[in-house]
This record gives C-alpha cells, structure tokens and sequence, in this order.
C-alpha cells in the first residue's frame, strides 16, 4: 500500500470542497420559479443537493462550502435544519456563500470560476492544500477520496471528473481528447464531432463538472482568468482550455471499481429525465441503491408518523403497488401504482394515481385519475380531476414535456402559494 493511502485521512482533511449551487436550473421550468435546482426534492425525502453532499462527508471531506445565488432561501433552511451536524472544534463546517459582492458593489456571481474567484479571500485564509469543485444538481454516489488519491499520484494540476457517454450523447456535454495515460490534450464545450477516448470507436469522455484543484494552483488561474478580457470566468469555457497545454490536467473515469462499468450518474435538470430518475427508484434493483448503508445519503426531514392506507372495500380500498411511500402519508381508499409520493401527501377516496410523482404536502381529492404527473408541492387538486389522459386539453393549463410528463403547480391550479405584488 502506497504512503498515499496511508495518508487519506490527511489528504481528506485538507481539502475544502465548494459545492456550486447558485443557479436556476431554468429547464426544470416551473420547479425553479420560487427555488433554486439544487433545493428540488428527490427521491421521496432527499434534495438533489444531499447527494455531493453525503458524497462530500462519507469520502471524509468535511470542510464544505455552498455557493448559493439564485432564490435560495429553501436551500438555505435545508442546509441549516439537515447538515448542522459538523464538528466545528474539529475544523469540520458546511458553510453558506452567498453571492455578496465582495469584489465590488454591482457584481453578483458571473460564472462557475468567478463565484469562487469572489470567495478567494475567505479560501486563501483557510490554508488548503486541495479545492474540489462538484456542481450541486446531479445524482449519482462517489468517492472523491479516490479521485483526490488518484490527482497526488499522477502529479496533477487540475483533475476532471469524467463519464463515459456515447457519441451521439457527448454533444450535450464538455469532451475531453485525452491519450492513453488519461492526461487531457483538448477540452471543447458540447461538440458536433466529440473525440473518441483511445481503443474505442464509439465512447467518449465527457466531464462531470467535478474537478479538483491544487489549491495555489487555482488561485493563480482565478486571478489570471478574471484579468483575461472577454471571458466569461466559467472553468468549461475558461479556465480549463488554459491551462491544458502548459500545466497536468488529467481524466478520472467515474467508474465501478469492481466491473470497471460506468457508475450511476444522472443530470436531472429536465421535467422528462428528473421523473425518470425518480421513477427509475421504484424498480426492484435499481441502478441507485438507497438502502445502501456503507454510503447513506444524509438529509433533513421533519419527524412524521409513518405512512397510512385505509380502507377496505372494493373500489375505495387503500393501496401502494409499485411504489415509494414517505412518511406522514394516508392513502385513503384510493390506489397508488408505480409512483413515487413524497412526505404529507393525502390521496382521498375512489382516486387512482399512476406514474406519477405527489411532492411533498400534495392534497389529492376524491375521484381523482392522475397519469404520468409530477404534482408540485402544496398542490390541492380539486375533486374529480383528471390529469395526464388527454395532453392537448392539459397543456391548456399545466405544462407538459416533450416525453408527456405533465407538470402541475399550485399557481396552474390557481391556487396562491407565493404571494408576488
């Protein structure tokens, strides 16, 4: 064993990790009117950003920055209410950056380097030896310990966290060229002709927005980049093209370490993939394993009662197949087949809810037929509603994906959840 792996602790201990979760998340549509992407619930309990966070402080990483900008004020009371569990005489913090104009009065965060360019001072203060990056809006599980190993024994600059997609897929993303050591030779932004990763026709490495920093390193490009004109102080677009030719920029292929496949990893940052996320958890193995208790995924959820179906009799019996139930929940002489339901959901008698998603503090009314639906929180749908059978009619009041998700909020419905003047 090398002395590097003797040393993890050590190299865990001096690493901040900055979580960037400042922004919209505009494709969600609707979900991100009155929250930022990474407060959106998932999973029946959890937020996407619980999951870099569990990653963060189950690979040993407990030093963690939240970079917030855009409407976070649930985000906000998550962190404080769910993670103020760090040990503070142990140099262990979860800490909230909001944007707040330290480098002058009129900016606000421009781009993914310049929201850590604005926190330089409160970083350089702290003294550490290795900045991880994460973006704060996928799901997936991760061992950054293993990266940050990997990064010291390669002698890196910058590492990049990286999947393997398909080639018809990589356009979507930042594409790495790199040669068979993994070291990165070019880095293009969402390409029409993605290189190939070497020994395949048919794979491409594409970057997960994970990245890790020597640190004095980083402080350098920061600088160099914010004094660099007509940039937009993005480390896909800036930073990283920059330093490619002249410093060690290596990939780190997120893969399973014991069949070398790429691990689990989504971008739920459209209604159509955020519901097959969710939904992809319903089935009897998923690729997500929750019940995992060698890597729990941390969170803060009120203290509910459990779960309740009543009633039994035929056409008004209270039933869940298929599904995930949370806490707080009474399915009343209703059925629930191949859905997710989040906490204090209530569906009432004679209602049938089918693929769908009922966030949390949903209200279903009686009589109810409800198909391949997200219902956004506090929703109260009236009696006899029917939802998700003729699209045409529903896109006259709700918002339906091109894969015929429908999406239902509390302002569709006309009811005021947020009071705007």
């Amino acid at each position: 064993m090398s002395v590097i792996h003797h040393n993890i602790h050590q190299l865990t201990k001096n690493t901040i990790a900055l979580i960037l979760a400042g922004g919209r998340g505009s494709r969600l549509m609707n979900m991100t009117d009155w929250r930022a992407k990474p407060a959106v619930p998932f999973g029946g309990k959890f937020r996407i950003i619980d999951f870099p966070l569990s990653n963060c402080v189950n690979s040993g990483i407990r030093k963690i920055g939240i970079l917030t900008q855009y409407k976070a004020d649930s985000l906000i009371r998550h962190i404080q209410k769910g993670w103020g569990f760090m040990r503070g005489e142990f140099g262990e913090y979860v800490d909230l950056m909001p944007a707040q104009q330290r480098i002058d009065e009129t900016s606000w965060y421009q781009g993914t380097a310049d929201a850590v360019l604005q926190n330089i001072d409160i970083l350089r203060a702290r003294k550490p030896e290795h900045i991880l990056i994460l973006a704060g809006d996928h799901i997936y599980k991760m061992d950054y310990a293993a990266m940050l190993v990997d990064h010291i024994e390669q002698n890196a600059d910058l590492t990049i966290g990286c999947l393997e997609v398909s080639l018809k897929d990589a356009s979507a993303f930042g594409v790495m060229d790199v040669d068979a050591n993994r070291r990165v030779r070019a880095f293009v932004e969402k390409p029409a002709n993605p290189p190939v990763m070497p020994g395949r026709t048919d794979t491409a490495l594409a970057s997960m927005g994970i990245y890790i920093f020597n640190a004095d390193f980083l402080w350098e490009q920061l600088i160099k980049d914010a004094e660099t004109k007509d940039s937009t102080h993005d480390f896909g677009k800036d930073i990283i093209p920059a330093v490619i030719d002249d410093h060690i920029v290596n990939a780190y292929p997120f893969l399973d370490l014991q069949s070398g496949q790429q691990s689990y990893w989504r971008d739920v940052g459209t209604i159509d993939a955020y519901w097959a996320a969710n939904l992809e958890l319903i089935g009897v193995k998923p690729d997500l394993n929750l019940y995992d208790t060698t890597w729990p995924i941390w969170t803060y959820q009120e203290q509910t009662p459990p779960a309740k179906f009543v009633f039994d009799d035929n056409g008004s019996r209270g039933q869940a197949i298929d599904s995930m139930i949370s806490g707080g929940c009474v399915i009343s002489g209703s059925t629930v087949r191949h859905s997710m339901v989040f906490s204090n959901v209530v569906v009432n008698a004679y209602s049938v809810i089918q693929d769908s998603m009922l966030l949390p503090q949903v209200t279903i009314g009686q009589h109810c037929r409800i198909t391949k639906a997200i219902v956004e929180k506090g929703c109260v749908v009236p009696d006899g509603t029917v939802i998700g059978e003729n699209l045409e009619e529903d896109k006259k009041r709700f918002y339906v994906s091109e894969g015929g998700v429908v999406l239902v909020t509390a302002e569709m419905l006309g009811q005021k959840l947020h009071f705007v003047r």
